[in-house]
Protein backbone atom coordinates (compact mmCIF):
# COMPACT_ATOMS: atom_id res chain seq x y z
CA UNK A 1 0.00 0.00 0.00
CA UNK A 2 1.14 3.29 -0.59
CA UNK A 3 -0.48 6.17 1.09
CA UNK A 4 -1.11 9.34 -1.78
CA UNK A 5 -3.33 11.55 0.37
CA UNK A 6 -3.26 12.62 4.42
CA UNK A 7 -5.12 15.41 5.62
CA UNK A 8 -5.35 16.77 9.28
CA UNK A 9 -8.75 16.77 10.81
CA UNK A 10 -8.55 17.28 14.61
CA UNK A 11 -5.66 18.36 16.36
CA UNK A 12 -5.09 18.01 20.34
CA UNK A 13 -2.48 17.69 23.11
CA UNK A 14 -2.54 14.27 22.98
CA UNK A 15 -3.21 12.60 19.38
CA UNK A 16 -4.33 14.06 16.19
CA UNK A 17 -7.19 12.56 13.68
CA UNK A 18 -6.19 12.50 10.21
CA UNK A 19 -8.09 11.55 6.73
CA UNK A 20 -5.68 9.08 4.71
CA UNK A 21 -5.77 7.45 1.32
CA UNK A 22 -4.08 5.06 0.27
CA UNK A 23 -3.93 2.58 -2.44
CA UNK A 24 -1.72 -0.96 -3.19
CA UNK A 25 -0.38 -1.71 -7.15
CA UNK A 26 -3.45 -3.39 -8.13
CA UNK A 27 -5.75 0.05 -7.42
CA UNK A 28 -7.09 -1.51 -4.41
CA UNK A 29 -7.81 1.61 -2.21
CA UNK A 30 -8.47 2.36 1.52
CA UNK A 31 -9.85 6.01 2.97
CA UNK A 32 -9.85 5.57 6.57
CA UNK A 33 -10.07 8.39 9.53
CA UNK A 34 -6.84 7.51 11.76
CA UNK A 35 -6.31 8.53 15.24
CA UNK A 36 -2.33 9.20 15.29
CA UNK A 37 -0.34 9.03 18.43
CA UNK A 38 2.92 9.03 19.53
CA UNK A 39 3.03 5.78 21.20
CA UNK A 40 2.89 4.82 24.79
CA UNK A 41 5.15 3.47 27.15
CA UNK A 42 3.41 0.65 29.35
CA UNK A 43 5.67 -0.58 32.67
CA UNK A 44 4.95 -3.76 34.67
CA UNK A 45 6.43 -2.75 38.03
CA UNK A 46 6.87 -6.62 40.21
CA UNK A 47 8.61 -6.54 43.06
CA UNK A 48 10.62 -9.51 44.97
CA UNK A 49 7.56 -11.60 46.16
CA UNK A 50 6.37 -11.25 42.38
CA UNK A 51 3.68 -9.20 43.01
CA UNK A 52 2.28 -6.75 40.67
CA UNK A 53 1.58 -3.07 41.55
CA UNK A 54 -1.15 -1.41 39.69
CA UNK A 55 -3.15 1.39 39.37
CA UNK A 56 -6.72 2.51 39.57
CA UNK A 57 -8.46 5.45 37.47
CA UNK A 58 -11.34 6.75 36.51
CA UNK A 59 -11.24 5.83 32.36
CA UNK A 60 -13.76 8.32 31.04
CA UNK A 61 -14.30 6.40 27.35
CA UNK A 62 -14.85 3.40 29.79
CA UNK A 63 -17.16 5.06 31.74
CA UNK A 64 -15.60 3.56 34.92
CA UNK A 65 -12.10 2.87 37.38
CA UNK A 66 -10.37 0.63 35.98
CA UNK A 67 -7.41 -1.96 37.28
CA UNK A 68 -4.13 -1.14 34.85
CA UNK A 69 -0.72 -0.90 34.47
CA UNK A 70 0.74 2.08 34.21
CA UNK A 71 1.80 3.74 31.40
CA UNK A 72 1.49 6.89 29.00
CA UNK A 73 3.05 8.28 26.13
CA UNK A 74 5.81 9.17 24.69
CA UNK A 75 7.12 12.70 24.51
CA UNK A 76 8.65 14.31 21.70
CA UNK A 77 12.48 13.22 21.17
CA UNK A 78 11.53 10.17 24.01
CA UNK A 79 12.91 7.00 23.28
CA UNK A 80 10.02 4.44 24.50
CA UNK A 81 11.82 3.32 27.68
CA UNK A 82 12.83 6.83 28.85
CA UNK A 83 9.02 7.06 28.75
CA UNK A 84 8.55 4.37 30.68
CA UNK A 85 10.89 5.49 33.30
CA UNK A 86 9.10 8.97 33.52
CA UNK A 87 5.78 7.97 33.49
CA UNK A 88 6.51 5.07 36.36
CA UNK A 89 8.16 7.76 38.41
CA UNK A 90 5.38 10.26 37.67
CA UNK A 91 2.43 7.81 38.13
CA UNK A 92 3.73 5.30 40.80
CA UNK A 93 6.54 7.33 42.46
CA UNK A 94 8.84 4.05 42.10
CA UNK A 95 11.80 4.15 40.28
CA UNK A 96 13.47 0.39 38.58
CA UNK A 97 16.72 -0.61 38.00
CA UNK A 98 15.94 -3.30 35.94
CA UNK A 99 13.96 -3.09 32.83
CA UNK A 100 13.02 -5.49 30.50
CA UNK A 101 11.03 -5.23 27.31
CA UNK A 102 8.08 -7.46 27.07
CA UNK A 103 5.97 -6.87 23.68
CA UNK A 104 4.65 -4.19 21.52
CA UNK A 105 1.32 -4.33 19.51
CA UNK A 106 -0.87 -1.96 18.28
CA UNK A 107 -4.18 -1.70 20.18
CA UNK A 108 -7.07 -1.04 17.58
CA UNK A 109 -4.98 -0.81 14.48
CA UNK A 110 -8.66 -0.27 12.49
CA UNK A 111 -8.47 3.81 13.26
CA UNK A 112 -5.87 3.82 15.84
CA UNK A 113 -1.53 4.16 15.00
CA UNK A 114 -0.58 3.85 19.05
CA UNK A 115 1.93 1.56 19.45
CA UNK A 116 2.32 0.45 23.20
CA UNK A 117 5.47 -1.12 24.76
CA UNK A 118 5.70 -3.07 27.86
CA UNK A 119 8.14 -3.19 29.92
CA UNK A 120 8.98 -5.07 33.05
CA UNK A 121 10.42 -2.74 35.91
CA UNK A 122 12.41 -4.94 38.35
CA UNK A 123 14.81 -3.99 40.90
CA UNK A 124 12.00 -1.07 42.61
CA UNK A 125 12.63 1.95 44.91
CA UNK A 126 9.87 3.57 46.22
CA UNK A 127 9.18 7.76 46.19
CA UNK A 128 6.62 10.08 45.68
CA UNK A 129 3.91 10.04 43.27
CA UNK A 130 4.27 13.16 40.74
CA UNK A 131 0.76 12.83 38.69
CA UNK A 132 -0.69 15.29 36.23
CA UNK A 133 -3.27 17.40 37.50
CA UNK A 134 -6.15 15.54 35.63
CA UNK A 135 -5.02 12.20 37.22
CA UNK A 136 -6.37 10.46 40.68
CA UNK A 137 -4.72 7.60 40.58
CA UNK A 138 -4.72 4.69 43.21
CA UNK A 139 -1.81 2.11 43.85
CA UNK A 140 -2.33 -1.53 44.87
CA UNK A 141 0.30 -4.62 44.50
CA UNK A 142 -1.52 -7.97 43.62
CA UNK A 143 -0.11 -11.26 43.57
CA UNK A 144 0.28 -12.73 40.33
CA UNK A 145 -1.98 -15.45 41.26
CA UNK A 146 -4.78 -12.86 42.07
CA UNK A 147 -4.94 -10.95 38.51
CA UNK A 148 -4.40 -14.12 36.96
CA UNK A 149 -7.92 -14.74 37.93
CA UNK A 150 -9.32 -11.89 37.32
CA UNK A 151 -8.23 -11.53 33.85
CA UNK A 152 -9.80 -15.39 33.61
CA UNK A 153 -13.26 -13.69 35.41
CA UNK A 154 -13.19 -10.66 33.11
CA UNK A 155 -12.24 -8.22 36.33
CA UNK A 156 -9.53 -7.15 34.51
CA UNK A 157 -10.58 -5.04 31.03
CA UNK A 158 -7.61 -3.41 29.86
CA UNK A 159 -6.21 -5.10 27.44
CA UNK A 160 -2.59 -3.65 27.77
CA UNK A 161 -2.38 -5.36 31.56
CA UNK A 162 -3.74 -8.24 30.31
CA UNK A 163 -1.21 -8.70 27.57
CA UNK A 164 1.60 -7.49 29.26
CA UNK A 165 0.26 -9.19 32.43
CA UNK A 166 0.41 -12.69 30.34
CA UNK A 167 3.45 -11.99 28.62
CA UNK A 168 5.12 -11.92 31.39
CA UNK A 169 3.91 -14.90 33.15
CA UNK A 170 4.91 -16.85 29.91
CA UNK A 171 8.12 -14.73 29.61
CA UNK A 172 8.89 -15.37 33.14
CA UNK A 173 8.10 -18.94 33.87
CA UNK A 174 10.79 -19.53 31.32
CA UNK A 175 13.52 -17.16 33.76
CA UNK A 176 15.00 -16.65 36.56
CA UNK A 177 12.34 -13.37 36.79
CA UNK A 178 9.82 -16.21 37.44
CA UNK A 179 9.75 -15.84 41.25
CA UNK A 180 6.20 -15.96 42.91
CA UNK A 181 4.37 -17.71 39.55
CA UNK A 182 4.18 -21.16 40.21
Amino acid sequence: MKLISSKQLLKTPIFTVTRDHAVDPAGFKIERAIVQHAGSAVMMPVDERGRVLLVRQYRLPARQYLWELPAGRVDPGETVLKAAKRELREETGHTAKKWTKLASFYPSPGFLAEKMTVYLAEDLTEGEQEPMEDERIELEWFPSSQLDDWIANGKIQDAKTVIGFLTWKRYASRTAAGKGLK
